[in-house]
């Protein structure tokens, strides 16, 4: 359930490490801020009835939604507190170009009980809410609205093809968002904007791959992967960091080593 995610690999390449499904899950539903909410319609008994809704997280990255009792998916809730909320990584893709594979990109299903909070509870959920949703203060002490949390039963993760499994309650409660996931866009973004030539020498090097072109699709505490273009082939791989780092500072010194290594090596 908690395992290291990533294809079977042969003796000459043992796996590369990769967080965990619950952490990676933890990490997608950190940085993406509004999922679909799916409750048991009242008016057709049984049907799921989905709806977009923003959220926020708690200590537990449990989901935390402001709603109106006049919405359909409240009413949904007070008759059946069952329901699921879908969150997708956004699919991106370069100017000109067409939209990427939406099922290539990673994805997670939190199941579980919707509970509406407590004049107590609220004023927590209330700041945590505000301090993601900030345009939700116009609304937020309208009489209809309150606050409710998604109690989380089971995950359901996909990261992209063949990489999915079911994660348990208390793993995903665990897991805590990786910590590059606010920094990684940017490094990115420098990496495959200035240093293309040396994405090429640590596919080469460190994969054994060579390639024409490398960009690098992401990075977490434990590695990074490319996408590699070698004549008409596309393709991708991860290749592990020499050890884990916490910062983007910390990125920027061990790529800095792995080009000389590589570099070395030929």
């Amino acid at each position: 359930m908690n395992r290291h995610a990533g294809p079977t690999r042969g003796a000459d390449f043992p796996a590369i490490p990769e967080p965990t499904y619950a952490e990676r899950a933890r990490t997608l539903v950190y940085l993406v801020r509004s999922g679909a909410l799916a409750t048991l319609s009242r008016k057709h008994a049984g049907h799921p009835f989905a709806s977009v809704m923003p959220y926020a997280l708690d200590a537990q990255g449990q989901p935390l939604v402001l709603i109106s009792s006049m919405a359909i998916h409240t009413q949904n809730l007070q008759v059946d507190p069952r329901a699921s909320l879908l969150v997708t990584q956004p699919v991106a893709s370069a100017p000109g170009q067409e939209p990427g594979d939406p099922l290539a990109a990673a994805r997670l299903t939190l199941l579980g009980e919707a509970r509406q909070l407590s004049s107590s509870d609220s004023g927590t959920a209330r700041a945590t809410y505000l301090a993601r949703h900030p345009r939700a203060s116009y609304w937020v002490d309208f009489d209809d609205f309150s606050f409710w949390r998604l109690d989380v039963k089971d995950v359901y993760f996909v990261g992209g093809f063949a990489a999915m499994d079911w994660v348990t309650a208390d793993d995903y409660r665990a897991a805590r968002p990786d910590p590059l996931a606010d920094t990684g866009p940017g490094i990115l973004d420098h990496m495959n904007r200035d240093h293309p030539d040396a994405l090429i020498a640590y596919a080469r090097h460190f994969a054994r791959q060579a390639a024409d072109e490398a960009t690098m699709i992401a990075v977490d505490r434990l590695g990074f992967r490319l996408r590699l273009r070698s004549g008409d082939r596309l393709h991708a791989v991860r290749i592990a960091f020499p050890r884990e780092i916490g910062s983007a500072a910390e990125s920027r010194t061990v790529l800095i080593e792995m080009l000389a290594q590589a570099r070395a090596g030929g």
